[in-house]
């Protein structure tokens, strides 16, 4: 009996985050553009520090910064709060921000505009970087075909908006599963179009590669698409400038080398790829999504008991 009404409460509970999601999106929509990235800003570095995330966040910086002193793991803490509220309470704003101009502005945009001639695609890779969905809009500006993936959330309704509201500053996005996903995306680059992929965040199942001196599962995509198909890889950023002005910079196209063995070269571009990825970190540490578990479970709990105690002590 239980397990038959399962299913209604969940989709009980799906209606009630997306009539939530809608009545925060009714109210952003009505206040300034700055107003409404502060707002997000100050909720979020409140009560952000209140979440079991807090402890992930806190941990993944250790990893990335084991000899800083507590004083800025503290401020660099407080500041990705602020970053990640930013992002969130922007998002159901982002058609405003990338209409208006000065706000989103793209460094070394020639280096997306040459693929838009025909039939020049070009494997796309990102990371979380502050707001990162801007990074589409500097696509869709480009004037280039390319299929933006994404992964969808669990609440279908929550993903619909979500697909929904990127349409309305002209993305369409792409969530692929399975092979079939994979063979879509191969079809895309056959057809002149470029993919554009998150390359930061854990994949279970993934290639075993260091970042930041410890392995992390990363995903082999952007690789094994780039290598198959001898395409360039271009890394694309996210910088805030202030409050919800953004700089999106288009960073030089590198080749990865194809010896043959595929299985080793793909394994050498997830490296390459994961050293940009620690150099774009490094760059700007408070602008990343640190609340992600980018590493195995064990690393996380090696890396607690090596935490000091509040005495001072081991």
């Amino acid at each position: 009996m239980t397990e038959s009404r399962s299913p209604d409460r969940q989709q009980w509970l799906w209606h009630i985050e997306a009539w939530a999601y809608d009545f925060a999106q009714f109210l952003a929509r009505l206040c300034p553009i700055d107003a409404v990235s502060d707002f997000g800003a100050w909720v979020f570095r409140t009560f952000g520090p209140l979440t079991s995330k807090h402890a992930i966040a806190e941990t993944n910086l250790r990893i990335v910064f084991p000899t800083a002193p507590d004083a800025d793991i503290k401020a660099m803490l407080r500041a990705q709060w602020e970053e990640t509220g930013r992002w969130i309470a922007e998002f159901p704003i982002l058609d405003r921000i990338a209409a208006e101009p000065g706000r989103v502005e793209v460094e070394h945009g020639e280096r997306l505009s040459v693929l838009a001639g025909p039939a020049r695609p070009a494997v796309l890779i990102s990371g979380h970087f502050s707001n990162f969905d801007v990074m589409a809009v500097a696509i869709v500006r480009s004037g280039i075909k390319c299929q933006v993936t994404y992964r969808a959330t669990n609440n279908p309704y929550i993903d619909q908006r979500i697909v929904g509201k990127r349409r309305d500053y002209g993305v369409s996005m792409f969530a692929p599963k399975g092979m079939s996903g994979t063979r879509e995306l191969f079809r895309a680059l056959r057809r002149g179009e470029s993919i554009a992929l998150l390359n930061d965040q854990k994949f279970n199942g993934g290639v075993a590669a260091p970042f930041f001196g410890k392995i992390a599962h990363t995903a082999p995509g952007a690789s094994t698409f780039a290598l198959s198909e001898g395409l360039p890889i271009i890394l694309i950023t996210v910088q805030r400038r202030e409050k919800a002005r953004f700089t999106v910079v288009i960073h030089e196209p590198f080749r990865l080398e194809n010896t043959g063995d595929r299985n080793a070269d793909v394994a050498a571009g997830v490296r390459r790829i994961n050293a940009l990825m620690e150099r774009q970190v490094l760059a700007r540490p408070t602008e990343w999504f640190w609340v992600h578990r980018r590493w195995p479970n064990e690393t996380y709990r090696s890396v607690r008991k090596k935490k000091p105690s509040p005495d001072g002590e081991g």
